[in-house]
C-alpha cells in the first residue's frame, strides 16, 4: 500500500511493499527535476535534502538520460552519465538513482534475497516495449534474481480514467500480454488503457508475485504530481529515487 510521509516537512510517497529498500517518490512539494526558473531553488534544496536522507555523495546521485527506449543499464561507482537509457539497476549501496515522470509510469523493482533494485520509465512506448519485465529479466540474468523474490511498486501516472490514446498504441500495447481483459476501456469513442495495470499484468507474467499498484492519478491528481498532458507540456516532474542499505 502507498502512503505520504514527510522530508523536511515536505510530502514524500512511499510503498509498505518496499519497507527494506530506501525509496521514495517525490511530489511536486520535493520536486528535484523542472526547467522552470521559478522553481530552481526549491530544486536544489530539495536534491540537499534527499543526498541527506540518502546519505550519500552528491555526486552519487545519479539519472539516466531518459528518451523512451528500452535500454537498461547497470548504475557503475564513479560513472554518472546513462545516454538513451530508461531502467537503472542498483547493485551498490554507494549511489542513489532516480528516474523522472509526469504521466508516464515509474516502476521500481527490489530483490530483498539479491539486495538489487532498479527504477523503469514505461511510458506507453517503454510499456509497449515491454522494460519492466525486460528489467527483471536483466537483474535475472546478471545477479542472480529470480522473478518471484521481486516486489514491483507501480507508482503515480496517468491512469485508466484520463489516458486515452490511438488506434495504433492500442495495438502495440495489446501485444504485450497473454491476456488484456480489463486493460483498457471505450469511452466517448475513445479507447483510454490502464499503463499501471499493462506493466502489472506484464511483471505477473514473467513470475513477479508482488505487485503495489498507486492509485494516484497525475492527471486527477495534479495538486500533488506532475502532469504532461494537463499541464501544456509542462518540464517538471515528480521522481522515483531508490538506494540500497
Amino acid at each position: 500500500m502507498f502512503y505520504f510521509d514527510e522530508l523536511n516537512g515536505k510530502k514524500i510517497l512511499k510503498s509498505d511493499e518496499l519497507s527494506e529498500l530506501i525509496h521514495l517518490f517525490t511530489t511536486r512539494e520535493t520536486v528535484i527535476k523542472t526547467k522552470e526558473p521559478e522553481l530552481e531553488q526549491l530544486v536544489e534544496d530539495n536534491k540537499s535534502d534527499i543526498i541527506e536522507y540518502l546519505n550519500i555523495q552528491p555526486e552519487n546521485f545519479i539519472h539516466p538520460s531518459q528518451t523512451h527506449t528500452d535500454n537498461i543499464e547497470t548504475a557503475e561507482i564513479g560513472k554518472s552519465l546513462y545516454p538513451d537509457t530508461d531502467a537503472l539497476i542498483l547493485s551498490n549501496n554507494v549511489q542513489g538513482i532516480y528516474l523522472n515522470f509526469a504521466d508516464c509510469t515509474p516502476v521500481i523493482l527490489y530483490d530483498k534475497i539479491k539486495n538489487i533494485a532498479a527504477v523503469a520509465h514505461a511510458g506507453w512506448r517503454g510499456t509497449a516495449k515491454s522494460i519492466a519485465p525486460k528489467t527483471v529479466q536483466k537483474m535475472c540474468d546478471e545477479f542472480g534474481c529470480k522473478p518471484e523474490n521481486i516486489t514491483a511498486a507501480i507508482g503515480p501516472a496517468i491512469s485508466l480514467c484520463c489516458y486515452d490514446v490511438g488506434e495504433e498504441v492500442f495495438d502495440a500495447l495489446k501485444t504485450t500480454v497473454n491476456d488484456f481483459t480489463g486493460l483498457s476501456q471505450n469511452r466517448g469513442g475513445k479507447i483510454y488503457v490502464d499503463l499501471k495495470s499493462i506493466n502489472a499484468r506484464q511483471l505477473e507474467e514473467i513470475g513477479v508475485k508482488k505487485i503495489d499498484i498507486c492509485p494516484y492519478c497525475t492527471v486527477c491528481d495534479n495538486d500533488m504530481f506532475f502532469s504532461y498532458r494537463k499541464e501544456y507540456a509542462t518540464t517538471s516532474r515528480h521522481s522515483a529515487v531508490v538506494k540500497l542499505a
